[in-house]
């Protein structure tokens, strides 16, 4: 097989279609030429640094033209780029960083301060590169680096098939997250059943609203759109109105909404003033949606498709999606599995069970990651005779359709971001008042769900929810922090200790 490398599509739309704008972002539009002239010149750059092929390059932006530049040049030189969460407080960062033996790291004026603060805890994170275009002490200029060597002619670097692409990190259910590597040929499946699901052409453009970090806005339907030579037009953060009117002026052909997106788009009073027609597919984020809102969404995009989906970090995302003809049909449904994947529902004991039982869903393709990053236990558990054991619980009908009925008790989604409840739980330990503690996700109007703590206190002892809630926002990003704390004598447990979480949900 011939380069598989992920930055080959750029050079081979510099040489096919150079003129062709691939990126939009605000005023900028940018073509294939430019991007390859940037993206060249910013391979040399970390070429020079001494990033070589397998070293890994961290990202902590808001959308950016240059996110997908960085991406690009890294896979370009070899490297591997790692997505970093935005909203990750500094020691979440420091820990990631370190796990994932970062050599260097982009960033904004933004991040500057808690990057700095986590300087020499990360002993191989040599180079600090910003995007600010004012000199900072420590940091290198992105903009230096691509003038400097403005002409370079970096060639795709060979890659094999089962070379990582890139880290990405997910809260899983451990108290630390797990760093799931994505290879070449992850990416290149999951691209082929996407682009064959959605009929995708040169002539879609994807509008990225979510954060980049994320597999849905990332991949869901960005790098399938690019992969079969289309365009993308980036919001630097998610904001209603500002998505609207970028659909109206861009008239982008799909988009991935979290569930707590399309819900701010169906509360804005405004939308149905905006012209929304140019959108034929959106993809939504595998929960349960009411029939009338399912409507009020296609009342609006009149000519969409709204596919809900199920998919994971470990798979590049999107693994089932709903056909059109069926949204009403089968109402509740994640839809049926993509092009070269098997899927199936497990007992406890890994055997399959007949349609309509509920089980584990277990996955199994090319597109599925091949482990977790320096930790073969993890992998070992969760990757077995071939099959993704994704630890969330589900029923396939008659038709082979799938409903998600319960996921692994210890995940938090709030917002479309994954909350490990362990990883909480491990910051409330450190009080040294505290007792016990059990974090749950609980109902939110806005955010889907939000975590709740319930605390038990050393006897004698004296601690409030204003105490628990500022030690976490020391230790935790903001999602994370418990929004509820209830103080309870003593935490409900089976006869073998185990935390009887759903009472707690009762």
């Amino acid at each position: 097989m011939g380069n598989n490398n992920f930055s080959s599509l750029v050079t081979r739309g510099a040489l096919n279609n150079p003129n062709k704008e691939v990126i939009t972002f605000k005023q900028q539009r940018m073509t294939y030429r430019e991007l390859q002239e940037r993206v060249s010149a910013l391979a040399q750059g970390l070429l020079d640094l001494g990033v070589k092929k397998g070293d890994v390059v961290a990202i902590l932006l808001f959308n950016h033209t240059e996110y997908f530049e960085i991406i690009f040049a890294a896979n370009r030189i070899g490297a591997i780029f790692l997505p970093l969460n935005f909203r990750l407080a500094a020691d979440e960062i420091a820990y990631i960083a370190d796990n994932a033996d970062a050599k260097a790291i982009f960033s904004e004026d933004s991040f500057h301060e808690t990057l700095d603060s986590i300087r020499g805890n990360v002993q191989q994170l040599q180079h600090y590169i910003t995007l600010s275009a004012n000199e900072s002490s420590g940091w290198t200029r992105y903009e230096q680096l691509i003038e400097t060597n403005r002409g370079a002619d970096v060639q795709d670097a060979h890659v094999e098939l089962d070379d990582l692409h890139r880290l990405m990190y997910t809260s899983g259910t451990t108290s630390r997250p797990k760093g799931v590597m994505i290879t070449y040929g992850n990416l290149y499946w999951k691209n082929i059943g996407h682009i064959w699901e959605f009929n995708i052409t040169p002539d879609d453009k994807t509008l990225i609203s979510g954060p980049l970090y994320h597999v849905g806005a990332l991949d869901l339907t960005a790098t399938g759109t690019l992969y079969r030579g289309g365009s993308i037009v980036i919001v630097n953060k998610f904001n209603t109105l500002e998505v609207l009117e970028t659909i109206q002026r861009e008239k982008p052909t799909n988009i991935w909404l979290a569930p707590a997106m399309v819900n701010m788009i169906l509360q804005e009073p405004t939308t149905d003033q905006y012209q929304l027609d140019s959108i034929r597919y959106i993809i939504a984020g595998g929960e349960r949606m009411p029939e009338p809102l399912i409507q009020k969404i296609q009342q609006l995009f009149k000519n969409a498709w709204f596919c809900d989906a199920y998919g994971l970090t470990e798979t590049v995302s999107g693994d089932t999606f709903m056909p059109s003809s069926m949204t009403i049909e089968k109402l509740g449904s994640v839809g049926r599995p993509c092009l070269h994947l098997d899927l199936k529902i497990v007992d406890e004991q890994g055997h399959e069970v007949s349609p309509g039982e509920v089980g584990e869903i277990v996955l199994r393709g090319p597109k599925i990651s091949k482990g977790y990053w320096k930790n073969p236990e993890a992998t070992g558990k969760t990757f077995k005779d071939g099959w993704f054991f994704t630890g969330d619980m589900g029923r396939l009908d008659a038709d082979g359709f799938l409903f998600i009925v319960d996921r692994k008790k210890d995940m938090i989604i709030s917002g479309g971001e994954n909350i490990a409840s362990l990883e909480v739980e491990r910051v409330l330990y450190e009080l040294p008042t505290v007792l016990e503690a059990s974090v749950i996700g609980v109902p939110n109007d806005r955010w889907g769900e939000v975590p709740k703590a319930f605390v038990v206190v050393k006897p004698g002892a004296t601690l409030t929810a204003e105490e628990i809630q500022e030690h976490c926002m020391s230790r935790l990003a903001k999602f994370k922090v418990p929004k509820e704390v209830e103080f309870i004598d003593k935490l409900p447990r089976n006869p073998s200790g185990k935390v009887l979480k759903r009472l707690l949900r009762e």
